[in-house]
């Protein structure tokens, strides 16, 4: 039996459900699953760029190189040297056909076709995964994609159920959280190893369950979504004794102290997506709740949002592209929901503190996966103040990586020195098939 928090709402005190049931469809897809060899104590940001501090502890599977790239491998200098033939012209032309070549080359070099699962150890950590699953989602709302582009969404929602855990494995959780059921970092047993659960991957599945619903009108993606949000409801920090009392942290491990921008932010995205399907205000007010909590302990005077604070109230000041992405989604969603024209000059003050540091040699020095969350949040704030600077920013920044950091088999390479990885690919398919579609279809 679940305990559920009094303070949750009646709707997701159902929508556990969904889950269930979710749980109950897996087959055992994965079963053959090896545990991680080892775990990582540097962070998930240490692994995106070599050049600044450790955000949060993070699995070092999760961004590990699939692909070293050689210089041959290039298609920039490959197509010095072949031979041009003349080709059928292709239906599509410009983003979304780079879009959709960029998806094939993940699904042909990195899916296990059948399983729903990508390569990984011996799958993919949920990360990566959650940003397969936003690439599929993204490109399903590019006008003129080949139908199968949606077809797909459905073997992306059997692998998921891979990594949903109703019992957190049998293993007490941390000290943040109750055993509601959630998604672990890794695919969960009897598939995987299963472990950990974090909650900013978990708000990257509930994030892209909703697109899901809303595109399919699917009620066991809404339910699903809820679910999440009752996970995230439940590690809410209660103890007072906290510095800079609140937050969601970082993952529900025992050890972790942490309460970051990019557990809270896109967390209240979460909620007001919520709120908006459902008409519930628990779910508005968690929003609020959790948008304002980073602006109260994580706000530096730059105007721009620290990465986290940890038990001792110290603030790690590194700053990442997608924890003011986040913030800047938060407040656009919430001035959508409640009129308040409050959170519209928040979310404008943001972006333009970002637009102003987050140059393009800052944004190349970070793994492609944290632009792709800031382009997609600076862009549909745009679509509601009409001012796209973004836009410009973003198609930079795909059109370099087209030119000079693309293989020729339609793989993308980032860092030093320059590999492939699902991560890096998913990201940018996702932001070509943002570029190539509404915004209103972001969130």
């Amino acid at each position: 039996m679940l305990d559920l928090p009094d303070r949750l709402p009646p709707r997701a005190r159902h929508t556990l459900l969904a889950l269930c049931l979710l749980a109950s469809a897996c087959a055992p897809a994965a079963a053959a699953a090896q545990s991680p060899s080892h775990r990582s104590t540097t962070g998930r940001a240490a692994r995106a760029s070599a050049a600044q501090p450790a955000a949060s502890r993070y699995p070092a599977g999760a961004t590990r190189p699939s692909i070293v790239a050689r210089p041959s491998e290039f298609a920039r200098s490959a197509a010095r040297t072949r031979s041009r033939k003349k080709k059928h012209k292709p239906a599509l032309h410009g983003n979304p056909l780079r879009a959709l070549l960029a998806f094939e080359a993940m699904q042909r070099y990195y899916y296990i076709q059948g399983s729903g699962l990508y390569n990984g150890e011996p799958f993919s950590y949920l990360w990566p995964f959650s940003q397969a699953l936003a690439a599929n989602v993204s490109l399903a709302n590019v006008h003129g994609v080949p139908s199968s582009i949606t077809s797909e969404l459905r073997a992306r929602m059997i692998g998921l159920r891979n990594y949903l855990d109703t019992n957190n494995s049998g293993q007490p959780e941390g000290t943040f959280t109750s055993t509601l059921a959630a998604f672990d970092g890794t695919v969960a047993p009897p598939g995987g190893p299963g472990g950990t659960k974090y909650y900013d991957d978990n708000d990257w599945v509930g994030i892209e369950l909703m697109r899901v619903y809303r595109q399919r009108h699917e009620p066991s993606a809404l339910g699903s979504a809820e679910a999440i949000m009752a996970f995230e409801m439940a590690g809410w920090s209660t103890n007072q004794q906290l510095p800079c009392p609140g937050g969601i942290p970082f993952s529900n491990d025992a050890e972790n102290t942490d309460r970051n921008t990019v557990t809270n932010a896109p967390a209240a995205e979460l909620a007001a997506q919520l709120y908006r399907a459902t008409g519930d205000v628990q779910y508005l007010a968690f929003a609020e709740m959790a948008y304002e909590w980073v602006r109260r302990c994580l706000l530096a005077p730059s105007g721009l949002y620290a990465d986290h604070i940890n038990a001792k109230g110290i603030v790690d000041p590194t700053l990442w592209s997608y924890g003011q992405g986040t913030m800047i989604g938060a407040g656009t969603l919430l001035y959508q929901a409640t009129g308040n024209s409050a959170f519209l000059y928040q979310a404008r003050q943001t972006a333009s503190a970002a637009l102003a540091y987050f140059t393009a040699e800052r944004l190349a020095g970070e793994i492609p996966f944290f632009p792709s969350v800031y382009f997609r949040n600076v862009l549909y704030l745009d679509s509601v103040t009409h001012d796209p600077p973004g836009s410009k920013l973003a198609q930079g920044y795909v059109d370099y990586a087209w030119q000079h950091l693309r293989l020729t088999n339609n793989l993308f390479v980032a860092g030093s020195p320059p590999s492939a990885q699902l991560l890096v690919q998913a990201a940018i398919v996702q932001i070509y098939a943002l570029l190539s579609s509404p915004a209103s279809t972001y969130f």
